[in-house]
């Protein structure tokens, strides 16, 4: 597994000077969220790759690791396949998730859950 460099502001207005409100990615901005919310959790955060793929976050902290894809929707089969791809190459017992913002998706694939961003968010459990 290898580390990547990822660059997340804590203020989307000076993201907003700097590129103007052009670019403007829903995905982007809800990635940015997720490490923000990481981070205000306790996590460590690092960006990995697995062979060739990227897994957008691997969060850890002294009691547990999670690895964590975030998306703005999975309904696609294509972004669904995508998302899940890299966390089915892990083969071990930690915590795989993928964080989306569409309503019905708490389920779970191959052990590989997947959770609304709201729901994440606003609850107190770390992880499913």
């Amino acid at each position: 597994m290898k580390s990547l460099e990822k660059y997340y502001v804590t203020d989307f207005g000076l993201r907003n000077c700097l590129l103007g409100f052009r670019n403007i990615d829903r995905g982007h901005i809800l990635e940015n969220v997720v490490f923000l919310e990481l981070k205000r959790r306790g996590f460590d955060v690092n960006i990995g790759k697995y062979d060739d793929k990227e897994i957008d976050f691997i969060a850890r902290t002294s009691k547990e690791v999670v690895f964590i894809q975030v998306t703005e929707s999975i309904h696609s089969p294509e972004t669904l396949q995508r998302e899940l791809e890299p966390l089915r190459a892990i083969k071990d017992f930690h915590h795989r998730n993928v964080i989306s913002i569409d309503v019905d998706v708490n389920q779970s694939y191959d052990g590989i859950q997947v959770i609304n961003a709201i729901d994440w968010l606003t609850s107190k459990t770390q992880f499913y």
